[in-house]
């Protein structure tokens, strides 16, 4: 069982079943699709609280451009349409691409392009509050 943790402005997305996707920088290992995925906000603080579990529905990798208002998943190149850009970041918990954008470069101060993975989730089901 692979686990992730969440910035507490997510719980409430994951819950309700409108984020099913994170997307995570490149580590030793990821989940592997059908795998059991168990969602936590704080972890290794002493406010870690289980979100809820999931399967892992795939794991993609996914390269941003800030600039240029691109997200290419997989490559080759699929590349999300600008059209798009808000349903993709609705899945990843926020409410329009300019959200994601504005969180992204809250947190990564000058990182306007960048790789990593996506990993999405399906059967999610809530742990008690």
């Amino acid at each position: 069982m692979v686990a992730y943790s969440f910035n507490r402005r997510f719980v409430g997305h994951i819950r309700s079943g409108a984020k099913t996707q994170t997307v995570r920088a490149e580590r030793k290992r990821h989940a592997r699709q059908g795998e059991a995925l168990q969602l936590y906000t704080g972890m290794r603080t002493s406010n870690c609280k289980l979100i809820g579990r999931a399967t892992c529905a795939g794991v993609e990798p996914i390269r941003f451009d800030f600039d240029a208002q691109e997200v290419t998943i997989g490559g080759n190149p699929p590349m999300v349409e600008l059209g798009d850009l808000d349903a993709f970041a609705q899945r990843d918990g926020f409410d329009d691409f300019r959200g994601l954008v504005e969180f992204w470069r809250e947190h990564h101060s000058g990182v306007q392009q960048w790789e990593g993975v996506l990993i999405r989730w399906v059967d999610f089901q809530k742990a008690p509050l």
